[in-house]
């Protein structure tokens, strides 16, 4: 499982013209599932990202965490995270899970994350999104719970 972690001021998705998702300070969270993913990889992949200290304290140190600030996620189901671009042009997503299983892992990540205590919006899985955001910092970080060790 991959998940592109962005700091946000804020951050909005759209279907169909409908706001489906909006946040102020937070995370915007672009989620990718593998066809190897478990539960364990939504258990370390929500706590990691909910943890994360990256917003700064009273020094200005990257010190505070989501639930330290009040913050808020955004998580949007992002399949493309899996494009193996190694070879040729065209991305490979091989390596993605089948719909029913990456929506199964989907929600049950955005319910370990509300389990934590935070607030989540999400997208629509498997629909036609249009993301907004203001990437505050910038500060992005890549997380793959294949690469927890």
């Amino acid at each position: 499982m991959r998940a592109v972690v962005q700091r946000v001021s804020r951050a909005s998705v759209t279907v169909n013209g409908e706001i489906t998702g909006e946040i102020e300070q937070g995370f915007l969270v672009l989620l990718g599932v593998e066809q190897d993913d478990t539960q364990d990889d939504v258990i370390y992949l929500a706590q990691k990202s909910a943890g994360l200290r990256v917003f700064e304290d009273a020094d200005g140190k990257m010190n505070l965490s989501l639930s330290d600030v009040n913050g808020k996620m955004l998580v949007v189901s992002q399949f493309t995270l899996l494009g193996d671009c190694r070879k040729g042009r065209r991305p490979s997503f091989v390596n993605a899970a089948r719909p029913e299983q990456a929506n199964e892992l989907y929600q049950s990540f955005v319910a370990e994350v509300r389990g934590q205590g935070i607030p989540v919006e999400t997208g629509r899985f498997q629909e036609h999104m249009d993301v907004e955001l203001v990437n505050d910092g910038p500060i992005t970080l890549l997380l793959d719970s294949k690469k927890q060790f």
